[in-house]
């Protein structure tokens, strides 16, 4: 795979595109790939490439070295969240991936490291949390006297109550067995092997319309915030969108043909 520069940098942000698979990796290895503001304009930029590219389908987050993404680099000046726009009262607390950023595409978080503060938030809006034996898991805030935010309000969704509020209350770190055990990891594997299961399950989604997946993604994310009624006439809506596609016409082409289909993301 290549490295593709985005945001016209890729020093610690490194997007690679291989097939229709991005990999967004946290590269400040030396620092634990904490976040500061330059690698926050690049996460973002990343990110964004990865929404807007009609080539990449699936994602896949990592890091280098031995973290995942250890927090927020609290030794820089700036606020490594990023800048947000307008007056205190217009100010959007949507900003990032982490903080919400809508990206209907699946996204597989490889967990090879630390993961903690911001790291972890991230994990919480993937889809798929696949863990080396080595992962670390934690959200250490409180220990250095901040409020979690967006973390406090996803992870009792994520994994229940009592196990959201025993990492957020009291700072401290769990193994990635346990956060399998929990429901936080999907799976752990060797250390090893980590990369190599995160883009054999990409290859898995691969096999999907993208676009019915999309869709599929964006009514999962959507309804618990709906009406069970609205839900479904939003589902509906979303169906019969994605039924005029050229991808749903191929699909049920090679249904009755019996042979594999062929997906454009059109």
């Amino acid at each position: 795979m290549a490295v593709t520069t985005v945001g016209g940098v890729a020093d610690m942000v490194r997007y690679e595109l291989d097939g229709h698979v991005a990999t967004i990796t946290y590269h400040r290895p030396d620092k634990l790939n904490v976040i500061d503001q330059q690698m926050r304009a690049e996460l973002n930029a990343a990110f964004a490439a990865f929404r807007d590219d009609e080539d990449a389908w699936v994602a896949i987050v990592t890091g280098s070295g031995r973290a995942f993404c250890a927090g927020a680099d609290i030794r820089s000046p700036g606020n490594p969240a990023g800048e947000f726009p307008g007056t205190f009262w217009e100010k959007p607390t949507v900003n990032s991936f982490e903080s919400g950023w809508e990206i209907y595409k699946p996204v597989i978080a490889a967990v090879n490291g630390y993961c903690l503060g911001y790291g972890l938030t991230l994990v919480t809006w993937c889809d798929f949390v696949i863990a080396s034996e080595q992962a670390v898991f934690g959200y250490p805030e409180v220990r250095i006297g901040t409020p979690t935010i967006v973390g406090a309000i996803r992870l009792p969704q994520r994994i229940g109550w009592q196990y959201a509020m025993e990492l957020l209350l009291t700072g401290e770190q769990i193994t990635a067995e346990r956060a399998k055990e929990i429901g936080l990891a999907g799976w752990v594997v060797p250390h090893s092997s980590l990369l190599s299961a995160a883009r054999e399950l990409a290859d898995r989604l691969l096999a999907a319309a993208p676009l019915a997946a999309r869709a599929t993604k964006e009514v999962a994310r959507r309804a618990p915030d709906m009406s069970g009624v609205d839900a479904i006439r939003f589902g509906e809506t979303m169906r019969l969108v994605a039924n005029t596609t050229q991808d749903a016409v191929e699909g049920r082409a090679a249904a009755l043909e019996r042979r594999p289909p062929v997906w454009h993301g059109r």
